[in-house]
């Protein structure tokens, strides 16, 4: 056991007798199962995901072909009642929002007390060796203290004595919203409002300290003795927002906003399109419609790659863990062992590259056949790039 500054480590080493071929077998069988469950997953995953993008393309040009700009948004017109509209204004709010507990007060859509509290920390770094036909395992714990918001569960520590955290914390975060938020004469819904989320830290340079047990060091309050030299159950709060909704003489003008939902009377609600979709758009800054409708179709296809890869990786994990049971009955043989570890990394790649790209095709097939066609095509290419390296012996 060491002790560096606030930083404490120990080292543990445990040891067991190394498993038999029978529990080894029995370890990769309920791998197997494992293995099969994400496989088939992987299919419902990239399956879905291209329904999906391509319904999100369709709805998105579909939108912007009917989407209407309005000439003023200081104004309701009758004649845009059902309609999608794109406006872009400044944000008002009805009346500040409030956190009297620190007497701060800001014209904004969201105010967010963030609370951190000064806590041990438990890391660990393992390693595992084989010795004398054991398998052991060295852990080395090490301790810091630093600032979490979240409460960090002690008891679970591995030597919680001396690194004791409270339970609770005797302040709690929590994000104030604003109950009426409008651009112009137009009220947003609460969809719209929840995607106003550029939050910015608050400077509280100008404000005093709230009580005589609180200190105000730089932008943060201080529930501390001494916040340069803190100690574990101290807490320090910090505050944001975002939206600001009225001109601040620290902050600047109130922001500004670029909206794309449908008119209701004063309301501004989510557009349903005829794929099936749901159009209700905010982004800050003034933007045309064109320009939102590009940054929705740059969205989509990121999120669409995004999920193609997680399917792929789901088949490639799971193929992986299903041939997992050749590698354990050759693992006696080392240079074997390594051979057939490799082959079967190949065969994954190649099956689950195959795979992916024939569910794609099949997810394409309702909506554009050709493109459908072109990528099954494309599926039969990593079989037949494995198949040619085999040597002509091998194959014979």
């Amino acid at each position: 056991f060491s002790d560096t500054g606030s930083r404490k480590e120990h080292v543990k080493i445990t040891s067991e007798s190394k498993p038999g071929f029978l529990e080894r077998l029995s370890e990769t069988s309920g791998g197997m199962l494992m293995g099969l469950v994400t496989f088939l997953l992987s299919f419902y995953l990239l399956f879905t995901n291209e329904g999906r993008a391509l319904r999100t393309a369709k709805s998105l040009d579909e939108g912007l072909s009917l989407v209407i700009p309005l000439d003023s948004i200081h104004s309701v017109s009758q004649q845009n009642e059902g309609r999608l509209v794109h406006l872009a204004g400044a944000l008002s709010t009805s009346k500040p929002l409030f956190d009297p507990s620190y007497g701060l007060s800001i014209q904004a859509v969201k105010l967010k007390r963030h609370v951190e509290m000064y806590q041990w920390v438990e890391y660990e770094d393992s390693t595992e060796y084989e010795e004398n036909g054991e398998i052991k395992k060295e852990t080395k714990y090490s301790y810091n203290t630093e600032w979490k918001s979240e409460v960090v569960n002690s008891r679970n520590f591995d030597r919680e004595i001396g690194h004791k955290n409270p339970s609770a914390m005797a302040v709690e975060s929590f994000t104030a919203v604003s109950p009426n938020v409008q651009v112009g004469s137009f009220v947003l819904s609460k969809g719209l409002v929840d995607k106003i989320d550029n939050f910015k830290q608050l400077s509280l340079s100008n404000l005093e300290d709230p009580h005589a047990d609180v200190t105000r060091g730089g932008d943060y309050f201080y529930h501390s003795e001494n916040p340069r030299r803190p100690e574990v159950g101290d807490l320090r709060v910090s505050f944001f927002y975002a939206g600001l909704s009225g001109d601040d003489p620290h902050l600047g003008s109130a922001d500004k906003v670029t909206v794309i939902a449908r008119q209701r009377g004063d309301q501004l609600v989510p557009y349903h399109t005829k794929s099936g979709d749901v159009l209700q758009i905010l982004y800050p800054g003034d933007l045309s419609a064109e320009e939102v409708f590009q940054k929705e179709h740059e969205s989509n296809t990121m999120k669409t790659w995004a999920l193609r890869a997680a399917g792929w990786l789901s088949m490639f994990v799971g193929i992986s863990l299903m041939t997992r049971i050749f590698y354990t009955l050759v693992d006696w043989f080392p240079i074997v062992r390594d051979l057939v570890n490799i082959g079967l990394k190949a065969f994954a790649v190649c099956v689950a590259t195959s795979l992916s790209l024939l569910t794609i095709s099949i997810g394409w097939l309702f909506y554009r056949p050709l493109w459908a066609l072109l990528i099954g095509l494309l599926s039969v290419v990593p079989i037949v790039i494995a198949k040619s390296r085999v040597p002509p012996k091998k194959q014979q």
